[in-house]
């Protein structure tokens, strides 16, 4: 009985929520788990932003998103699934801090070769260069701060996201109202949901918005 007693009061924050609470929690994290953030930013850029792929065909456009689908999603996948199968990681959730550096290092490698092929191709519109060069750049710093805290991935993404609709609305191309708004409203959300289905502390959270905003407005100063 005592037993019970100690581990229902060391029991982790999370579990004091309600399940169908959890549950949703989990559902946005995996939804707009990092890794996807990219794929969401260049769909908004080609699909919905009425300039910045004009003269591009709806083929050329589903090509840039398979190739930013393969590059920054698919291969890191895979990174983690054969650290896994090796022995080197527990899990495919990286809960430890020490679990993710070689992700870290493997991610960074495939988003600056990410962003050296657009860079590299004068008909990519440079806010995408500049985005890709800004994730790229905040998986460094997410590298370096791995070493003190284990800052939030979620958080890290969801501030890239911010951060391109600031260059959008700073480049004056868009009515970016409605973006923005939708912005920040799914941004409160993931982070709470980091709160309530992680261990994450809040500033792990707050570090991860901030690291992730700050990248491409840089990314966005140095290629643009």
């Amino acid at each position: 009985m005592l037993h019970r007693q100690l581990s229902a009061a060391e029991s982790p924050e999370r579990y004091k929520f309600p399940m169908a609470l959890r549950l949703t929690a989990h559902f946005f994290s995996v939804i707009f788990h990092p890794l996807f953030i990219p794929l969401y930013a260049v769909y908004f850029l080609a699909f919905i932003h009425p300039n910045y792929f004009t003269g591009f065909s709806a083929k050329q456009k589903i090509w840039i998103l398979m190739r930013v689908a393969y590059t920054m999603i698919f291969f890191p996948i895979i990174t983690v699934l054969l650290l896994k199968a090796l022995g080197f990681n527990k899990s495919f959730f990286l809960k430890t801090q020490q679990e993710r550096i070689i992700p870290y290092i493997a991610c960074g490698i495939f988003f600056f070769w990410a962003y050296l092929v657009f860079k590299n191709q004068p008909e990519i519109p440079g806010i995408l260069t500049a985005f890709t060069f800004g994730v790229f750049i905040s998986s460094s710093a997410a590298l370096l701060m791995n070493i003190r805290m284990k800052i939030s991935m979620h958080a890290i993404g969801m501030g890239g996201l911010l951060g391109l609709l600031f260059m959008i609305m700073q480049q004056q191309t868009m009515l970016m109202s409605w973006p923005l708004s939708l912005g920040f409203l799914l941004t409160g959300i993931v982070c709470t949901s980091r709160m309530i289905v992680s261990a994450h502390q809040p500033s792990e959270i707050y570090a991860g918005l901030i690291v992730g905003i700050s990248c491409q407005l840089i990314a966005s100063f140095i290629v643009q």
